[in-house]
C-alpha cells in the first residue's frame, strides 16, 4: 500500500489523485507505527493520523479553490494566490515544516527505528513532488521566511535532545529548511538535496537499528558491539552534517551558490549559520558513539561483539553518504 500510494501521488496529473495516493500512505504507514502497541506508539499513531489527515483536507480545500476560480483540476497549474499559500501550508504539515512541524518529533519518538526510517524518508516523497510541481507559483518569501525558521528551530531544538530519534526528527527539519529555501529558483536542486538526505538517514538509521541504540547513554556503550560500523556512523553523522569533503556537503555548496546567484547572499549566510546548530549535535552524537569511553566499566553493560558480517545495503549506503563527493 505505501508503494501505491507513493506510485500513484508521484504519477499523477489531477489534484484528486494525488489526494487518494496522499491517504493511502497515511493509512498504511499507520500500522506500522503503531505495531508495537505501546502507548507512546499508540498516541505517535494518533497524532500522525490526526496531522496527515489535516494536510491532506488542506490540500483537497486548496485544489478546489484553484478549480472554482480557475477550471483547471492539472497540478502543474495551479494559479490562484489564495490557494497557493493554503497549498503551501498543507505541503508544510505534510513534511513537518515550522510551523507545522510539532508532531514530527513525537511520532518519530513512538515509532520503532524502522519506520522511523520510512517516515523520514519514503512519507516525504509524495508531497516533496507535489512541492517540485507546483514549485514555480508558489510565494517565494513565505518559503524563505520558513526555510530559515526550519533551518533555525531545527538546530536549536535538537541541541537539548538525548533521543536519538528525536535528534534525527529535527536534524530532518532542519535539512527540510534548506530545500525549500532554493525550490522557488532552483527545484532540480532541492531533489538533490533530498536524495541524498535519504541516503544520508536510511544509512543512519539503518546503522542504529543494527546496534539497537536509540538514546545516547546506550550509544556510548555500542563501539564493542560493531567497531567498524560504529567508525563508519561518525563519518556518515558528519556528512549529514553538510562537512567537506564528505557527501552532505554537495547540496550545501550547490544550494549556497545558486542562492549567490539570485542575489540573496545574506539568506545563504543565515541558512549557513544556521546549520551549525545541526553541526553541534551531530558531533555529540558522533562523540557518543566513537569518542567516548563510559567513565567506569562496572554499571555500564557492554554489548557482546557480533561477528555476523555488515548487511550489505548498510556498507553500500555508508559508503555512498560518505564518498560521493571526493568520488
Amino acid at each position: 500500500s505505501l508503494v501505491l500510494g507513493t506510485g500513484i501521488t508521484i504519477s499523477s496529473n489531477h489534484w484528486i489523485m494525488a489526494w487518494a495516493g496522499l491517504e493511502i500512505n497515511t493509512l498504511a504507514i499507520l500500522p506500522l507505527i503503531a505495531q508495537s502497541h505501546h502507548p507512546r506508539a499508540i498516541e505517535a499513531a494518533t497524532k500522525y493520523f490526526l496531522t496527515q489527515a489535516a494536510a491532506s483536507t488542506l490540500m483537497l480545500f486548496s485544489s478546489m479553490t484553484n478549480a472554482w476560480y480557475t477550471g483547471q483540476w492539472d497540478i502543474a497549474q495551479l494559479t490562484h494566490p489564495t490557494s497557493c499559500l493554503i497549498l503551501t501550508s498543507a505541503i508544510a504539515m505534510k513534511l513537518g515544516l515550522v510551523p507545522f512541524h510539532f508532531w514530527f518529533p513525537e511520532v518519530l519518538q513512538g515509532s520503532p527505528l524502522t519506520t522511523g526510517l520510512l517516515l523520514s524518508t519514503i512519507m516525504k516523497f509524495p508531497p516533496m513532488t507535489l512541492f517540485y510541481m507546483t514549485s514555480h507559483s508558489l510565494n517565494p518569501t513565505l518559503l524563505t521566511c520558513m526555510a530559515i525558521s526550519s533551518a533555525a528551530l531545527g538546530g536549536w531544538m535538537g541541541l537539548n535532545q538525548t533521543q536519538i530519534r528525536k535528534i534525527l526528527a529535527f536534524s530532518s527539519i532542519a535539512h527540510l529548511g534548506w530545500m525549500t529555501i532554493i525550490i522557488a529558483y532552483n527545484p532540480k536542486l532541492t531533489l538533490l538535496n533530498f536524495y541524498l538526505y535519504i541516503l544520508m538517514t536510511a544509512a543512519t538509521f539503518l546503522t542504529l537499528n543494527t546496534i539497537k541504540a536509540t538514546k545516547l547513554s546506550t550509544l556510548m556503550t555500542t563501539w564493542t558491539k560493531a567497531p567498524s560500523l560504529n567508525a563508519m556512523l561518525l563519518l556518515t553523522l558528519l556528512s549529514l552534517a553538510g562537512l567537506p569533503p564528505l557527501t552532505g556537503f554537495i547540496p550545501k555548496w550547490l544550494i549556497i551558490q545558486e542562492l549567490t546567484k539570485q542575489d540573496m547572499a545574506p539568506m545563504a549566510t543565515m541558512i549557513s549559520l544556521l546549520s551549525l546548530l545541526g553541526l553541534f549535535f551531530y558531533l555529540r552524537l558522533a562523540y557518543c558513539a566513537t569518542i567516548t569511553l563510559p567513565p567506569h566499566t562496572t554499571n555500564h553493560m557492554k554489548q557482546w561483539h557480533t561477528n555476523k558480517p555488515t548487511n550489505t545495503s548498510i556498507a553500500i549506503l555508508t559508503t555512498v553518504s560518505t564518498l560521493l563527493l571526493p568520488i
